[in-house]
């Protein structure tokens, strides 16, 4: 999202020109609670990416298809540092428009409430999403629980994530999150550090752009599923063309883990 004018990744998703190279390292024994058997699935993203928050939804959908308990190490890859401005809305609303279309299930619509209370910022609700990683907090499971909740108030119901006190809100409503922890890791400041060190390894090669997966016997993939491509430069009528999607995508990765994450639907009743 650095250049409008530039070719979509994937021909979709969200890129920026980034020097270096950097490992990306696993979730500690802490985050996860411990030796659990739950597959964990490393995910580089932006919120205000709608190309990450559709893989993630299919990501999900396919674990509960095959009963598997998904863990999701959420990294930032913030938009808006790369970009060093805030989020292009001109940009963002057509291709919210191309994947909802696409995609009814998702429940999207376009922005209705006031314009003047669009995120003009995510650093906020990225750093809450790093902050719930702490197991006094709410763990992966927490912050996974989190994300989605956020993801939903800024997709369907239009609420300013920019905002601590909408954070907060959404926090009270997740099973996992300790909302009062969250408020007080928040109020120190918890989680910045950690949204900045991973925009500066996502400044690597190793990530591509916002969304980018990552399991730990591979495959790495960017923008999984998708086929589109801009037809111009969006600030001279340019719009997305969302030619096909495969989800198929999500059980390519979730077999990596093999019996951990369960049976792929093909495979029920055989």
């Amino acid at each position: 999202m650095t250049d409008p004018s530039a070719a979509r990744p994937g021909e979709a998703g969200h890129q920026a020109a980034r020097p270096g190279a950097s490992a990306s390292p696993a979730p500690s024994p802490a985050e996860t609670g411990g030796a659990s058997p739950a597959p964990v699935v490393t995910v580089w993203s932006d919120i205000a990416c709608p190309w990450a928050a559709l893989a993630l939804h299919t990501l999900h959908r396919a674990a509960e298809a095959r009963g598997a308990d998904l863990l999701v190490d959420h990294r930032a890859f913030p938009l808006e540092l790369f970009d060093r401005q805030p989020n292009p809305k001109y940009i963002l609303d057509p291709e919210v428009a191309a994947i909802a279309a696409r995609v009814p299930e998702l429940g999207w619509r376009r922005w209705s409430a006031p314009e003047w209370t669009f995120p003009v910022t995510t650093l906020p609700a990225l750093e809450a999403v790093q902050a719930a990683k702490d197991p006094a907090v709410g763990g992966l499971r927490g912050s996974d629980e989190l994300d989605a909740a956020l993801r939903r108030a800024y997709y369907v119901d239009h609420a300013c994530i920019s905002i601590h006190a909408v954070i907060l809100d959404l926090a009270e409503d997740c099973a996992h999150v300790d909302a009062a922890a969250l408020e007080e890791a928040m109020a120190r400041g918890a989680g910045r550090a950690e949204v900045y060190a991973q925009w500066h390894t996502a400044r690597g090669p190793s990530i591509q752009g916002s969304p980018h997966l990552f399991t730990p016997a591979g495959p790495d993939t960017h923008n999984p599923g998708v086929t589109c491509t801009w037809t111009g430069d969006p600030m001279d009528g340019g719009f997305p063309r969302f030619d096909a999607y495969d989800p198929g995508w999500a059980d390519g990765v979730l077999d990596t883990f093999g019996p951990l994450a369960g049976n792929s639907p093909s495979e029920y009743g055989s």
